[in-house]
This record gives C-alpha cells, sequence and structure tokens, in this order.
C-alpha cells in the first residue's frame, strides 16, 4: 500500500496547471504574465464598455433624428440633456446655433453662412467620431503588442532553462522542460491578450465608421434645411 502512494505521489501531472506555471516562473516571466493578464482584462472591460455605450449611441440618435424630422419646434428638442447624451442632438445644435449667430443682424453673405453652418456640424461630427473611438487606442496597442511581450517572456525562460542546464551540469529534459513549459505559458498569455483585442478592434472601428457615416448624413441634411431658410432670408 505505501508503495502505490509513493508511485502515485510520483507520477508526473496528466495536465497543465496554470497556476502551477505562474507560480514555478521566474521573477521577471511572472512580471511579464501579470502584466499581459491584467492587460486582457482591461481588453475585456473595454469591449463590454464599448458595446453598451456605442449601442446606446445608436439607439438615441436613430430616436432623436426620427423626432427632429417629425416635429417643427425643433429647438425645443436641444435640451441640455440631450446636447449631452445624444451624438445626433450635439450635431444639429451645433448647426442651429451657427445659423442663429449668421442670422443674428441679418445675412449679408450667404455662401459664408452656408460656409460657417456646415463646418460647424462637420467638425461636431469629427469630435462625436474621435470621442467614441479613444479607447479604441488601447485594443489597437494590445492586439500588437502584446504577442512580443508574451515572446520576451518565453526568450527569458528559455534562457533560464539554459542556465539550468549548465548549472546542473544535465541536458536531461527533465531539467529544461518545466522552464520551457513556464516560458511558452508567457506566449500563451499574449496570445490570449492580443487575439480578442485585435477583433475587437477591428469590429468597433468598423461600427464607429458607419455610426459616423449616419450622423454625417444628418449633419448633411440639417444643413440642406438651413440652406433653404437662409434662401428665404
Amino acid at each position: 500500500m505505501t508503495l502505490m502512494l509513493n508511485l502515485l505521489a510520483a507520477a508526473p501531472p496528466t495536465r497543465l496547471d496554470p497556476l502551477e506555471l505562474f507560480l514555478d516562473a521566474d521573477i521577471v516571466v511572472q512580471l511579464v504574465m501579470a502584466g499581459l493578464i491584467l492587460a486582457s482584462i482591461w481588453v475585456w472591460t473595454i469591449i463590454v464598455a464599448f458595446s453598451m455605450r456605442i449601442g446606446k449611441m445608436e439607439r438615441r440618435s436613430a430616436d432623436y433624428e426620427g423626432q427632429f424630422w417629425e416635429t417643427r419646434d425643433r429647438e425645443a428638442l436641444l435640451t441640455k440633456a440631450q446636447r449631452r447624451e445624444v451624438p445626433a442632438a450635439r450635431i444639429a445644435a451645433a448647426g442651429l446655433d451657427e445659423w442663429k449667430k449668421s442670422t443674428a443682424h441679418g445675412v449679408r453673405d450667404k455662401s459664408a453662412a452656408r460656409e460657417r453652418i456646415n463646418l460647424a456640424m462637420e467638425g461636431q461630427v469629427a469630435h462625436e467620431a474621435d470621442e467614441l473611438a479613444a479607447r479604441l487606442n488601447f485594443l489597437a496597442t494590445t492586439g500588437s503588442v502584446a504577442p512580443f511581450v508574451g515572446l520576451f517572456g518565453t526568450v527569458w525562460g528559455i534562457m533560464n532553462s539554459f542556465f539550468q542546464i549548465g548549472a546542473q551540469e544535465s541536458s536531461s529534459l527533465a531539467v529544461v522542460a518545466p522552464g520551457i513549459s513556464e516560458a511558452l505559458f508567457a506566449t500563451a498569455i499574449g496570445l490570449f491578450a492580443a487575439i480578442p483585442a485585435v477583433i475587437a478592434y477591428n469590429r468597433f472601428s468598423n461600427r464607429v465608421n458607419r455610426f459616423e457615416a449616419k450622423l454625417h448624413r444628418f449633419a448633411d441634411k440639417v444643413h440642406a434645411g438651413l440652406s433653404r431658410e437662409l434662401d428665404k432670408a
């Protein structure tokens, strides 16, 4: 019975234990792994938060556009809350504010007024898109850098394994295998952080571009309506 327990205790593990690989790794490799794990957590936080945010922005803007074209008293829709929370409302507000300034004391140059209104709304559209895409830079950086950071941990771990070969004067697989496994685990974590980041960045960038295109179309329609008002002035 005692012999059987000793054999079981000496038996090699049948599967990888990520926690054990982390704890047994060199301190440098552990720091690399910890940094990549934190980056991965932040990546998923951005993915969830951005999905909810852009979805909310799209719904609110679509609802506001419908109300904007259905009502005659459009300025009544431009409340402070809507300017703060709805991109389409802020774009319409930028155009209407510039229209008021241009017509406050009569219109001397209609072409210049149209240009100022257009620039005001186009600038607001660009601001809305930039604000939405601000956090995507971290996804792009993680997607491009994380594999190389993981590779650095792998190279360091393999160097440490070769050092152990020299220190123990043995090239046995039992000597180098644990260190190599721990080193390769760093690359795996790097890929685990990078792959979702790249996929999310590409998908969200396309979604931001499509949302920006919708805002441009809305701005063009508002500009056309304000241009007709200028013709009447």
